[in-house]
């Protein structure tokens, strides 16, 4: 667990509960790497990712979680702190764009459902127009996939934690699974094909 994640989640009053609870020696013994920047392992599991759940908070301090998805690498990563995506317009409520305009910090849930993965990632965004950096926004926009590039918006890392893999449930993408069953389905076309060509039984 990098330094700096836990100088951010472990709040004097987390602290203290840690420390009822009999958690807080090991927790801070973890807490001891310098790290904070995207190693290789991090860099690959972001830009393999095909969704996220990122969290921020409006101005009266209510948390708003949204979920964003497209094709697998839609998040790309810039250099060794700074990663982002092509923002594509939707129903326009502009609820996350909103809560960063005030506050710029956000809290990230990627998930490898079905290696029972987690990485979360504490991050300040910036949002940036499409008129503002047209060769930034280009940069990030997945080609051939569809929809209109509104914005991008950039993540620039706080810290980062790989999570417990308990209690995630395995699930798996329609792409998994059709791959997962491909040779099962080339099997049976095998065996449809020797049966089609096997001779009819005589009669008995």
């Amino acid at each position: 667990m990098p330094k700096r994640y836990a100088e951010i989640a472990f709040t004097p009053r987390v602290q203290e509960l840690q420390e009822a609870h009999g958690s807080r020696r090991s927790y801070a013994r973890r807490a001891a790497g310098e790290n904070e920047t995207l190693g290789p392992d991090e860099r690959s599991f972001i830009e393999s990712r095909d969704s996220f759940y990122m969290a921020t908070v409006n101005s009266d301090g209510w948390p708003y979680i949204q979920h964003r998805g497209g094709p697998a690498g839609f998040l790309k990563v810039l250099d060794d702190r700074t990663f982002g995506f092509a923002d594509l317009s939707g129903n326009k409520q502009y609820v996350s764009v909103g809560n960063l305009a005030g506050d710029a910090r956000a809290a990230l849930f990627l998930m490898d459902y079905p290696s029972q993965t987690r990485l979360k990632i504490f991050a300040r965004v910036r949002t940036v127009e499409r008129a503002e950096d047209p060769a930034l926004v280009e940069r990030l926009t997945v080609a051939g996939y569809g929809g209109r590039v509104e914005r991008a918006l950039i993540f620039t890392l706080e810290g980062y934690d790989w999570n417990c893999p308990q209690h995630i449930t395995p699930r798996y993408t329609a792409d998994e699974i059709a791959e997962a069953v491909a040779p099962l389905r080339e099997r049976i076309a095998e065996l449809e094909r020797r049966l089609a060509a096997a001779p009819a039984a005589e009669p008995g």
